[in-house]
């Protein structure tokens, strides 16, 4: 077999193993909440009203992201993610990591497919994460409100703090996901 050929192979079973987990995962939730119902059969009500809501809100929103994961994937080059958030951008690809995720505004679950995009193109780790982290607490218009009800000095004491706080996060997760690729790969070779 060609080394292109095992490479397609091992994705293949890797995609299948990810997503045999990621159903034993789903039916283990969906046990334990049946469980939890079954225990707690006063609470069904409000529970299976929420779960109702935020599928609504799924379906309604999960179709615009898509069409505009897809535009993204056509539109911008994996060169330009690569030079703005590669491996080589340094702190330019950390400002840039903050200001796309501080400015939109909507759920988390937005951000993962636009991670996953960013990812796919070139990113660099650190920088998913910055991102995500930025989606999920620095966003531009929440930051205008808290500065009306907590005061200037709180704000951007606290909004100092989280970017400093991202940014560690995230050069953190980057080099714990390097270590275990290398400890895998050294794994691998000795097997």
């Amino acid at each position: 077999m060609k080394p292109v050929e095992i490479n397609k192979s091992n994705e293949k079973i890797k995609q299948k193993k990810s997503l045999i987990r990621d159903y034993i995962t789903m039916g283990a939730i969906i046990i334990v909440a049946v469980i939890a119902l079954l225990f707690f059969p006063d609470k069904s009500g409000p529970v299976l009203s929420v779960s109702k809501n935020y599928f609504l809100e799924l379906i309604m929103i999960l179709p615009a992201i898509m069409i505009i994961i897809g535009l993204f994937s056509v539109w911008i080059p994996k060169e330009m993610v690569v030079k703005y958030m590669g491996k080589t951008s340094g702190t330019k690809g950390i400002f840039v990591a903050i200001a796309i995720g501080m400015l939109p505004t909507g759920p988390l679950y937005i951000a993962f497919p636009m991670a996953i995009a960013l990812l796919k193109k070139g990113a660099k780790i650190s920088n998913i994460v910055i991102f995500i982290s930025a989606w999920a607490c620095i966003k531009l218009p929440q930051e205008l409100v808290e500065i009306q009800f907590l005061g200037i000095e709180f704000t951007l004491l606290r909004l100092a703090l989280t970017i400093i706080f991202v940014i560690i996060m995230g050069l953190i997760i980057e080099k714990i996901i390097d270590w275990t690729d290398k400890k895998n790969i050294k794994i691998q070779e000795g097997v």
